[in-house]
């Protein structure tokens, strides 16, 4: 725990037994549950990840990373945690940065917090290529544009939330596929959510799960699509977007009278 809060990791895993072992011996003890949810793995993922001394869920059914992801958090939530943790199991993002993300949502800081790897320029030097950065820094820029916001990234698979934040959001709705990570940053955007970024120094090998060329089009043409959607919900009145934030002040004034 930290600051008394639960803590929970969620890896949400494809044929990922070559990695995952690295991943998991950087894991803080501070972890209280560390959840691994296999999308139907080809490999040793899941008699790998119970001998680690994981929790392990299984997909009947490859679900795409978005319905893992799906599950992750809903078995994180049913499991008691106030603040999650997402880590890809690829080994390409630290471990070790779990605790200090999750502190700055243990602190009431923020309500989301990123592992941002363009923040000291940490892609490039650890390997990404070019064509990924480029268009990583294009895509942000315009989506900062567009949502009034002023992330560094909103690409990063590293992502920590608390569990009031994903109790508000209408999880279902989003994606399957990558596209999910950009539809969940751009709706806590909306919503007013306080988002803290923290530099992210990241691996880019081949064990390193990546998606071609192809499908990174598809995702940019998606992240395009999903700003355009949202980006007229940011000139609703002030007080109907922060609403959210301000639920949350009400309802912990309540629990803590009812407490006294």
């Amino acid at each position: 725990m930290i600051e008394g809060k639960r803590i929970a990791v969620v890896l949400p895993a494809y044929n990922a037994a070559r990695t995952l072992e690295k991943t998991i011996l950087e894991l803080s003890d501070v972890v209280d549950d560390r959840i691994l949810v296999d999308d139907y793995s080809s490999d040793d993922t899941v008699l790998l990840a119970r001998g680690l001394g994981l929790d392990v869920l299984v997909h009947d059914r490859n679900l795409g990373y978005g319905g893992n992801q799906k599950t992750c958090y809903a078995a994180a939530l049913e499991r008691g945690a106030d603040i999650v943790v997402m880590l890809h199991p690829d080994y390409q993002y630290t471990p070790r940065l779990v605790v200090p993300m999750a502190s700055m949502i243990a602190s009431d800081v923020y309500d989301v917090v990123l592992g941002s790897r363009i923040l000291l320029a940490g892609a490039l030097r650890g390997g990404m290529p070019l064509y990924k950065y480029v268009s990583n820094r294009f895509l942000t820029m315009f989506q900062n544009l567009l949502l009034g916001a002023r992330l560094s990234e909103y690409h990063t698979g590293y992502r920590a939330f608390s569990k009031e934040a994903l109790r508000s959001l209408p999880l279902e709705t989003f994606s399957d596929n990558f596209l999910f990570d950009n539809q969940i940053l751009a709706e806590c955007i909306l919503r007013g959510m306080r988002i803290g970024e923290i530099s992210c120094p990241t691996r880019y090998f081949p064990e390193a799960s990546s998606i071609g060329l192809l499908r990174s089009c598809e995702y940019g043409f998606g992240v395009l699509m999903t700003t355009l959607r949202c980006a007229p919900r940011r000139f609703r009145p002030r007080a109907m977007r922060e609403s959210w934030r301000e639920d949350q002040i009400r309802e912990a004034t309540r629990v803590g009278n009812a407490d006294s």
